[in-house]
Formats: structure tokens, C-alpha cells, sequence
């Protein structure tokens, strides 16, 4: 079972250190599934690492999690070249897919050179729960701010733009980013924007946001729009989620 409809959970969160593993899935990764509607069977995930060169330490330490978390995960690979043959079907096979932070100008490149745009976009219409963290939350909107391009924060405007926002992660974490998103929202650079602090994630049914919730208690989601040439933030109170044992 997929959710009901397209499902967006776009965070600055979901990992931690494991009581026994080098990084457990957190509140957010299994809110997710929770999204997903999973019963009766092993929640099927897909960990997409594009953004960080999928660099298999990683992947291995994402799929210790998934063993400690009960789910079934699949990782999607394009470097060097795509470790599965049908990936259309492999993703619209999945209850979640959770993208990893890093390089979202790169992720975005080498998507789009695989045909994984098109495909990422079929799966949220088919009720795949998309999720994941940074690079991960930001390929979802119409852009962001980033530093894929070097330590100095720069936009990107060419996300995918399932939803008609844009987006701003580690909010209370980076200091440059608040204030960069605010001056690409109040030129026109960033439509109204929606931000989380780390820890934090956005649920969206369609392109509605409907949500904010959050692993990390005292932490804050915001909406940032234009009004008379300048931005304008309003603060969201997210829904504390269960931590889950692990």
C-alpha cells in the first residue's frame, strides 16, 4: 500500500547516532513510513545517495539502520552506472524513497541525465512517499539555497518543482542561510518559501503543505514570503514525533 495521494515529507533531519550502529533512521524516516500507510508487511525504502557521490560507506551504514528500523531498503546507485536495470520499477516498487543531503546541483545534474526526474515524478503521483534530508528536501521544491557550488551559499532555482515553493534547510544551524533565503525572496529569486530548522520536516498532500513536525524538541518551521519588496517570516509550531528505539 502507497499513500492515498502524493506525499512530500521534506525535512533537515531524519538520522542520528545508533545505540549500536554508526546511524539509526530517526523520528522523521519513520514517520514516513507512518505516511506511507504500511501494514501487515516490512516497509519497503529506497536510499538514494546521488548527492554524496553514492559513496558506499554510507550506504552501508543506511542500510544497518533500516535492519534496526525493520525495513527493507533498496539503494539506488548511478555512479558508475546504474546498479539496477529498471529503476522505474524498482522505485515505484518502494513505500519511501529517502534521498541523502550533499550536492543538490549534482543531484539534480545526474538525475535528469537518467531519466530520474520523470521517473521520481510518477512515483509521488503513484503515492510513493518522497522524503529525505537537505539536498534531499530542496530537489523537491523550485529551488533553494546551497553550497553545491562552494562554501559561499549561492540559490538554485532548477529543483524539480513538485512543490511551487521554495525551501530552506539547517535554518537555526547555518547562519548564512536565513538571510540569504531572505534577500531571494524579497527580489523574486525564491517564491514563498517554506524553512526548517534541523531536526524539522514539512508534510505535503499534493502541493499543500498540511504539517509541520519534528524529532527535535524547541525547534521551529517557517514560512517566508514578499510583501511590499521585503520578506516576511512567520514561524510554524511542528508536532513533536515519538523517538523510535534504536
Amino acid at each position: 500500500m502507497t499513500a492515498q495521494e502524493p506525499t512530500i515529507l521534506a525535512t533537515s533531519g531524519g538520522l542520528r547516532p545508533g545505540d549500536r550502529t554508526r546511524v539509526t533512521f530517526d523520528a522523521l524516516v519513520h514517520h514516513a513510513v507512518d505516511l506511507a500507510g504500511v501494514t501487515g508487511r516490512r516497509p519497503r525504502i529506497m536510499y538514494v545517495g546521488t548527492a554524496i557521490g553514492d559513496a558506499e560507506s554510507f550506504a552501508a551504514r543506511a542500510s544497518e539502520a533500516a535492519r534496526v528500523a525493520g525495513f527493507d531498503l533498496t539503494p539506488l546507485q548511478l555512479f558508475p552506472m546504474p546498479n539496477i536495470v529498471d529503476i522505474e520499477s524498482a522505485v515505484l516498487d518502494q513505500d519511501v524513497v529517502w534521498v541523502m543531503g550533499g550536492s543538490v546541483a549534482n543531484l539534480l545534474a545526474v538525475w535528469r541525465v537518467h531519466g530520474l526526474d520523470t521517473v521520481m515524478r510518477r512515483a509521488w503521483e503513484a503515492g510513493v512517499v518522497l522524503t529525505g534530508v537537505s539536498a534531499g528536501s530542496i530537489c523537491w521544491f523550485q529551488g533553494g539555497t546551497t553550497d553545491s557550488f562552494g562554501p559561499e551559499l549561492r540559490p538554485v532555482t532548477n529543483a524539480l518543482g513538485f512543490l511551487p515553493y521554495g525551501n530552506g534547510v539547517h535554518y537555526d544551524s547555518d547562519p548564512g542561510r536565513r538571510p540569504l533565503l531572505h534577500r531571494l525572496v524579497a527580489d523574486g529569486t525564491l517564491p514563498v518559501s517554506h524553512c526548517t530548522d534541523d531536526g524539522v520536516g514539512l508534510v505535503y498532500r499534493g502541493r499543500e503543505l498540511v504539517e509541520a513536525v519534528t524529532e527535535a524538541p524547541k525547534k521551529g518551521a517557517y514560512v517566508v514570503r514578499r510583501e511590499d519588496g521585503r520578506a516576511v517570516e512567520d514561524r510554524l509550531e511542528p508536532r513533536l514525533l515519538s523517538t523510535p528505539r534504536g
